[in-house]
């Protein structure tokens, strides 16, 4: 099962009908996906299902339905052990962005990471899942598909928000304040750490 967010709220991709009444089911292959986005975006869904029978055949019917980007970010921690967060559009974030040309997705997180906090001398450690939401961008609605990575540096000089990107803040979060800070985060931040042990 895939989960997939929209506005924060979870659209799950599924090849197995739920017993539970508090949701909307739609069939994947012939729902109208747009509609479907919209009346998330206006709150008249809160979450839904859509079911597909093959699962191999579940990610590759949504991406048919909607344009893909395709994204890297990294799950960065310091020496000290503290995890690196950004703050943007009045939400706490892990910095990420858009592959461009000829970019490996590792590249592509190691230089988003750089680009939007400053930090360098950056490893991967791991690959960590990937993450899925829809958002809208001139009028077209996209899927966006983030490949996070855990990386380490020992990077200990002052951190820069890149401005254009609107990042207000660049802050290292020691362990023990993550769940107080995802509070106010998105939903698909908060699956990366339910996989990891804070």
């Amino acid at each position: 099962m895939y989960k997939v967010f929209v506005n924060d709220k979870p659209l799950f991709l599924t090849n197995q009908v739920q017993k539970e009444t508090d949701f909307k089911l739609f069939l994947l292959e012939s729902v109208d996906i747009k509609k479907l986005i919209v009346k998330i975006f206006q709150n008249k869904i809160q979450k839904a299902f859509l079911y597909h029978p093959d699962e191999k055949l579940i990610m590759k019917t949504l991406r048919a339905k909607l344009p893909v980007e395709k994204a890297g970010g990294g799950l960065v921690y310091n020496a000290k052990g503290e995890v690196l967060f950004i703050f943007r559009n009045g939400k706490w974030d892990l910095p990420k962005g858009g592959t461009e040309k000829n970019e490996t997705i590792e590249e592509t997180a190691m230089r988003e990471v750089e680009e939007e906090t400053g930090v360098n001398g950056l490893s991967i450690k791991e690959k960590l899942q990937k993450t899925y939401h829809i958002f809208k961008r001139n009028g077209r609605y996209k899927l966006k598909i983030t490949q996070w990575f855990e990386m380490q540096t020992n990077f200990e000089g002052i951190t820069e928000g890149q401005a254009e990107e609107g990042i207000e803040r660049v802050e290292w979060i020691h362990p023990k304040d993550i769940p107080t800070l995802l509070e106010n985060s998105y939903e698909n931040i908060k699956l990366l750490f339910d996989e990891k042990v804070v």
